[in-house]
């Protein structure tokens, strides 16, 4: 990925999306040729100059300071998970080593990690990369994603799912939202390692394959996924309304559990109870 292009289009469609009203300014005449702020607009709110603020949104973020960074984000209006981002496309264009640059292999699961996954049993959890490959679960984990597992080609991917799995639709309550978030979590990813070579492949081949993942790529939103409700038809068991947290693994970087919970006494906690003895089930059928 270049990243002078991700900054310029970053830029551009956030200042695109701000009206002169929205930004506290008069709007001069009904003829403005471009659609939200212009550049010197942006500029005058940052307090840099035009020209200094063109730079920028080339694609310049190189050496920027963290004040000009905030007063462009106040400018632009961005919230905390477009602050995060920009900050992430500057530390990105910074100059440094090539051998900083490059992004390790996933690290492997450690093995409190696994044993944690495994003496959970009343609760899916899966332990997932930021590229949304599920590189570990728990039975009920498994159970609830089972459909991602179905391709024996990949590691089981979210957004792999999302875009190239007809089922998903059917799979997530609200697919729209799923497949933006899933869009925006990529986003983010993409912003803090974009020399990683097998995240590019992944976002070039649902470019290529997925025309909603493109509509969505172009847009730049980006998606912090840390908690909250997570709706979804299981094919099983039916509707269940989960609420998640996720858990940053310290001991692998990068690596992130996500645990799904059900209001006690609810319809989708007795839900979770028939999918625990279906997967147990499954599992006694693989033996």
């Amino acid at each position: 990925m270049d990243n002078r292009d991700e900054i310029r289009d970053f830029l551009a469609t956030r200042r695109a999306r701000i009206t002169p009203a929205q930004a506290g300014l008069p709007a001069y005449g009904t003829n403005r040729r471009v659609p939200g702020l212009r550049r010197e607009e942006v500029a005058m709110l940052a307090g840099v100059s035009s020209d200094y603020y063109v730079r920028l949104e080339r694609g310049n973020l190189a050496g920027v300071s963290e004040q000009v960074l905030e007063s462009l984000a106040d400018a632009l209006q961005l919230d905390e998970a477009e602050r995060i981002h920009l900050q992430d496309l500057a530390r990105a264009a910074s100059p440094r080593p090539a051998r900083a640059r490059r992004r390790g292999p996933t690290p492997a699961i450690p093995d409190s990690v696994q044993a944690m996954l495994t003496a959970m049993t009343g609760a899916p959890a899966v332990v997932r990369n930021d590229r949304l490959d599920i590189l570990a679960t728990n039975a009920l984990g498994r159970a609830l994603y089972a459909d991602l597992f179905d391709d024996p080609g990949h590691l089981p991917n979210h957004a792999r799912f999302a875009f190239l799995d007809e089922r998903s639709h059917d799979f997530w309550v609200d697919w729209q939202r799923a497949a933006d978030d899933t869009v925006g979590i990529l986003r983010v990813a993409a912003g803090s390692n974009p020399y990683d070579k097998a995240l590019t492949a992944l976002i070039g081949e649902l470019s290529t394959r997925s025309e909603e993942f493109r509509v969505r790529w172009a847009r730049h939103d980006v998606h912090l996924h840390r908690g909250g409700a997570k709706k979804i038809n299981h094919p099983v068991v039916g509707r269940l309304d989960l609420m998640y947290d996720t858990l940053p693994i310290a001991q692998a970087p990068g690596l992130t559990m996500l645990v799904y919970t059900a209001a006690p006494a609810s319809p989708t906690a007795d839900a979770i109870a028939m999918l625990a003895s279906w997967a147990a089930t499954q599992s006694v059928d693989a033996r």
